[in-house]
């Protein structure tokens, strides 16, 4: 017997969509879920008019859309068969997902995470007060730029930086760090991060070697192992890297001459000679990170390595991740002449620029003197934070700490090994989110912790001491 029709639709006038189509969603759900078996014969078109009072056109249109689901057979001077779709294979194992390339496995390594115990916490190193960001100047200048109009900048023509940001930070280098640029040499990035990905990309291939300072800023090391190169580690000392143990074989050489991450070391001119005549040398490209330059607070400053080079030896990178904050994303990088067509190009093409409205407002912020204050502001609130903190760990005798020259974090070092892992699940427990010092080590042999001090609470340097003290007393 034919299926009968009106068992599983009736017309509804009411309805957006022709009966045909109604027809033929309504016995299309009913063969797919099972209530219209395989093999069922539909009734012709002229007895299933009868049946719905349709015409016979009708019916022929929603079969015709139903053989064309592969539904129902049709052959001439028969009634349609049901004809129930193939169900796919069940996949009991669940989604498979697509295999990394060897570049995303290698961009996909976390080198942060092995250095912390938690995933929140306060006194993380690296990160300033965000109850000190000048929340309200920011807000005006931000919103008076963002009514302007910029023209061929605010399309695709400003990768490289606004032209009033890149002019504001040269005359702002010259001045405060010794270099002798012109604007055209700046490229605004979103970051010391993009900065070091981009010159790191352009400059090397995959199995090429990289010199870092060992401990060293781990945000380096995750861009360079994301790349493919063979980073190799130089020891520091109370003057950061040792110019005389660079590998010869280094394309690029990393550095933080101002204020070395983690252990807080300056590098004095002579080294800072020695280093350039080794890079001269050996044809290497010196990457310097002036992290946390703007915080001197002990001895005489010094300008800025590449302020002593003939001007093709170094790329300087900056940012405001320490003086405003890392959230706004703006970064700077100062190139050798010969290499500003490639690395303006790379730049464009990877699409790693900076806000414009952002880029403006930090201009303007720079240009009204609201910057300069700020920083003093911010410098001498750090200075009292960090000699806080280091005169209370100084009474703990198993400690070793050297007194903050800047920055906004501190290193301490244990006498003895075996304390490290225990002593940071202990300020972990108590809300704080400190850095083993060995993470940071690749061949070096340091136990210790890194504590950042921006945010220091008055009874903070106290109960770290406490704890820390209490912790290695359990031995």
């Amino acid at each position: 017997m034919p299926v009968f029709l009106p068992a599983f639709w009736s017309p509804d006038p009411a309805s957006n969509e022709t009966l045909p189509v109604q027809l033929f969603h309504a016995l299309g759900a009913a063969i797919r879920t099972g209530r219209v078996s395989d093999e069922a014969v539909l009734p012709s078109t002229r007895q299933a008019a009868a049946i719905l009072g349709l015409s016979r056109s009708s019916i022929s249109s929603a079969y015709d859309l139903l053989r064309a689901e592969g539904l129902v057979e049709m052959r001439p001077g028969s009634r349609p068969v049901v004809r129930l779709p193939a169900a796919p294979p069940v996949n009991r194992q669940g989604p498979v997902a697509p295999d990394l390339s060897e570049r995303g496995r290698q961009m996909s390594l976390d080198a942060r995470a092995p250095s912390y115990a938690t995933n929140a916490g306060r006194l993380a190193p690296g990160l300033p007060d965000e109850t000190e960001f000048p929340a309200d100047l920011w807000a005006q200048m931000l919103r008076r730029q963002a009514r302007h109009r910029y023209g061929d900048e605010a399309g695709y023509e400003g990768y490289c930086g606004a032209r009033i940001l890149r002019e504001t930070l040269c005359t702002r280098l010259a001045r405060d760090r010794g270099l002798d640029i012109s604007p055209d040499q700046i490229l605004i990035t979103c970051g010391t991060q993009a900065s070091l990905d981009l010159i790191t990309r352009i400059m090397t291939d995959p199995g090429d070697s990289i010199a870092i300072e060992d401990p060293g800023y781990l945000g380096a090391r995750a861009v360079f192992l994301a790349n493919g190169v063979q980073i190799r580690s130089v020891p520091v000392d109370e003057e950061g890297m040792q110019a005389g143990a660079v590998p010869t074989d280094a394309r690029l050489i990393y550095i933080t001459p101002s204020n070395q991450y983690p252990l807080g070391g300056r590098m004095g001119l002579e080294r800072r000679l020695a280093l350039l005549d080794q890079a001269r040398r050996q044809g290497a490209l010196i990457l310097e990170d002036d992290y946390d330059s703007e915080f001197l607070w002990h001895g005489r400053e010094i300008a800025a390595l590449t302020a002593h080079s003939s001007g093709a030896e170094c790329v300087y990178l900056g940012s405001v991740s320490k003086t405003l904050l890392p959230g706004l994303r703006l970064g700077w990088m100062v190139v050798p002449e010969p290499l500003i067509t490639p690395m303006r190009t790379a730049h464009r093409s990877t699409g790693c620029a900076a806000n414009l409205h952002a880029q403006m407002a930090l201009a303007k912020f720079m240009q009204s003197g609201h910057y300069r204050k700020h920083l003093r502001h911010i410098s001498r609130l750090y200075q009292k934070r960090g000699n806080a903190l280091f005169d209370a760990l100084s009474t703990c005798p198993d400690l070793v700490v050297m007194r903050p020259r800047g920055g906004v974090q501190l290193s301490v070092r244990f006498r003895k090994p075996g304390h490290e892992t225990r002593c940071q699940n202990v300020l972990a427990n108590a809300g704080y989110r400190v850095v083993r010092l060995s993470a940071l080590c690749l061949t070096a042999r340091h136990e210790g912790l890194v504590i950042g001090f921006a945010s220091l609470r008055p009874e903070d340097p106290a109960r770290i001491t406490t704890l820390l003290s209490d912790a290695i007393a359990l031995d």
